[in-house]
């Protein structure tokens, strides 16, 4: 008797489209940059452009900050991921990588442009796997 296939049979596929409207991409990007800024996704702009045939993504929003009367020197800023500068940095490929996995679009870049800051608490950060 022969083994079992080790996956069952993929299911023919059905007729009809699938389409991510841009709102809904609008919104995963919005709530993706607000996780990796440390901000609420309302705070965050997110616009989109053909590139190539790919999305290009950009984000204009605020970041999260400690209270700068507990910032003596650049170590009082590890719990943050480091300065704004190195954050926003890391951000582009978490937000890029959670669009990308999460829509399945093909995003061939993100653009990040800080428009403020939030002062805010490390905790925020850590539940959104930045500590």
């Amino acid at each position: 008797m022969p083994a079992p296939p080790a996956h069952p049979p993929a299911s023919p596929p059905l007729a009809g489209h699938n389409r991510v409207s841009t709102q809904a991409l609008t919104r995963l990007a919005q709530a993706a940059a607000g996780a990796a800024l440390g901000v609420e996704p309302a705070d965050v702009r997110a616009d989109w452009s053909d590139d190539a045939g790919l999305l290009a993504l950009r984000i204009v929003a605020p970041i999260a900050i400690p209270h700068l009367a507990l910032v003596d020197g650049p170590e009082d800023l590890l719990p943050w991921g480091g300065s704004v500068w190195e954050r926003a940095a890391r951000a582009k490929g978490r937000i890029l990588e959670s669009v990308t996995s999460l829509s399945g679009a093909m995003l061939s870049r993100v653009d990040i442009r800080i428009s403020g800051v939030r002062v805010g608490s490390p905790v925020l950060l850590e539940a959104a796997g930045h500590g």
